[in-house]
């Protein structure tokens, strides 16, 4: 009997981390209002944000959220196009760096322009993880992980609402 509570207590932790591989907490009002104009210059204040983005990308993109696995616009998405910002437009991923990773999260090996974003720390909920944020704006896109594919070994795990599609003519 010991045996079986382990492993349910084995299973049940293996799938909260499995769950959480690119989630992250909600910051407070006042993590998101540290972003400034100093370190992004399209920064805008949460109000702003509010205005301009649908809920579900100011839930993932101003609140650092994280979308259903599985259950998001982009993750099984095979058309060729770009991927763009939910909030400023801008060039973030290609189609051809688009890559099936098992998680349920539109995964990437490289940014368009590696410019366009910012990796920062992330130490919420126990881990040590690098956060993908937009560079001009310090909006939250995701997470980046060295499981990836070659020829970078990178996995750009992105939220589909932090992102547009925009398909190839």
């Amino acid at each position: 009997m010991g045996d079986m509570r382990n492993l349910r207590l084995l299973s049940t932790l293996f799938l909260g981390l499995a769950l959480n591989a690119c989630g992250q907490n909600k910051s407070t009002e006042a993590q998101t209002m540290s972003r400034d104009i100093k370190k992004y210059p399209e920064a805008k204040t949460s109000a702003d944000w509010r205005k301009i983005l649908s809920a579900e990308a100011y839930e993932i993109m101003v609140n650092s959220g994280t979308e259903t696995p599985y259950k998001n616009p982009f993750w099984n998405n095979h058309k060729k196009g770009i991927y763009v910002s939910a909030a400023t437009g801008k060039p973030l991923f290609s189609s051809d760096t688009k890559f099936e990773s098992g998680t349920g999260w539109p995964s990437f090996f490289k940014p368009i322009d590696p410019s366009a974003i910012k990796i920062v720390g992330d130490t919420s909920d126990g881990m040590v993880r690098d956060e993908v944020v937009e560079a001009s704006t310090g909006l939250h896109l995701g997470h980046v992980f060295d499981d990836g594919p070659k020829p970078t070994g990178l996995r750009y795990c992105m939220n589909s609402y932090a992102l547009k599609f925009v398909p190839s003519k």
